[in-house]
């Protein structure tokens, strides 16, 4: 009993020391370099591959490649077979991770052209007769949210299908 006492009073004379240590300093400093806030993605001027690299390439990996281990479908060589079937081009926008992204409509704009090039990332993929993004055009698709990402998706594969285009998007259905 007199073991569980001690303990018991060990615990409570050393838990604020532990709390204090959790404390900031209210004298501290910010680390050289950081004194000034962060500018904005949205102000910061980036280029395309940048913007890539922060906004698309955490789940489509830095080459475009995809994961279908964590349901992230190929843009490399693929991306561009959108833009051939009624509501593919709205879909591009107003997919979450570009749609809610912290680019402004002309980055997105930028970026979506930068991804959908012939010699960019969509390759062969992309029509022929493709049509640039506008920054007004991305302002108008993203105010519309897409309630159903997945079902979105499928009817457009199926368009794809329909048309002979072959899915090579690296999910396997």
């Amino acid at each position: 009993m007199r073991r569980l006492l001690a303990l018991g009073l060990a615990c409570v004379m050393t838990a604020p020391l532990a709390y204090a240590r959790a404390i900031p300093n209210p004298a501290q400093r910010h680390a050289p370099g950081n004194e000034a806030p962060q500018t904005p993605i949205s102000q910061a001027g980036y280029s395309n591959s940048v913007n890539y690299q922060l906004q698309c390439a955490g789940c489509h990996l830095g080459d475009g490649m995809g994961s279908a281990a964590n349901d992230t479908p190929r843009l490399k060589g693929f991306v561009g077979n959108f833009l051939k079937v009624p509501g593919g081009r709205e879909f591009l926008v107003r997919v979450p991770g570009m749609s809610q992204s912290a680019l402004n409509n002309a980055q997105l704009a930028d970026l979506l052209n930068w991804l959908v090039r012939k010699d960019g990332m969509a390759g062969s993929s992309t029509p022929m007769d493709y049509k640039p993004y506008t920054a007004k055009e991305v302002n108008s698709l993203r105010e519309e949210a897409m309630l159903n990402l997945p079902g979105t998706r499928a009817a457009l594969i199926k368009a794809m299908r329909a048309q002979g285009i072959a899915i090579d998007d690296g999910m396997g259905y």
